[in-house]
């Protein structure tokens, strides 16, 4: 890694190991993505990941107050293919529509944690890797929130402009970016 700042951006070096560590979860979410496609059969794989993308859902709708009222990872058809799992929220509000609909982008943490764990300085690669590899790989499938998901996201339109006005007021005062801009 010593020649690694070279050629690469500086993050990419520092994060190697675990970048590293989470390919063949990666790869083999393409395998179970496409095997998924063609059987019924292979949604089985992708379990673990649709649990923990409407467990998201679930949890951050009650940290939210959206008031969920259901959760279901029982896979069934739809009108555009299958539908893997669902969780309704009975409050929706523009507060907590972003919040709530864009929770799976946190199933991200997971397979990002368990990598850091795994590559703490001397790892080696063991079997335990190989069945972490095969429990990580769903949770790439399900991290991205449905069209559905950002349909209601858009909901929370007056929060974002409340957080981007915050942000350009804290970066002004603060030297950044925005006041370069605005200086002659």
């Amino acid at each position: 890694m010593a020649g690694c700042a070279a050629v690469a951006p500086a993050w990419l070096c520092r994060h190697g190991d675990v970048l590293l560590y989470l390919m063949p979860s990666l790869a083999l979410a393409v395998v179970i993505r496409a095997l998924a496609r063609r059987h019924p059969f292979f949604f089985i794989f992708t379990l673990a990941g649709t649990l923990c993308h409407e467990l998201a859902h679930f949890v951050v709708g009650l940290v939210t107050f959206a008031r969920p009222a259901s959760l279901s990872v029982v896979p069934r058809r739809s009108a555009g293919g299958w539908q893997l799992g669902a969780v309704t929220l009975a409050r929706v509000r523009w507060y907590n529509a972003a919040p709530s609909a864009l929770a799976p982008l946190l199933v991200l943490m997971l397979p990002w944690w368990v990598a850091v764990l795994r590559t703490a300085p001397g790892w080696r690669f063991r079997w335990l890797d190989l069945a972490l590899a095969v429990l990580l790989a769903p949770q790439f499938l399900a991290c991205w929130p449905s069209p559905a998901d950002w349909k209601i996201a858009c909901r929370s339109w007056p929060a974002l402009l409340l957080a981007l006005a915050a942000w350009l007021v804290h970066d002004y005062l603060h030297g950044g970016i925005v006041r370069r801009l605005l200086q002659p």
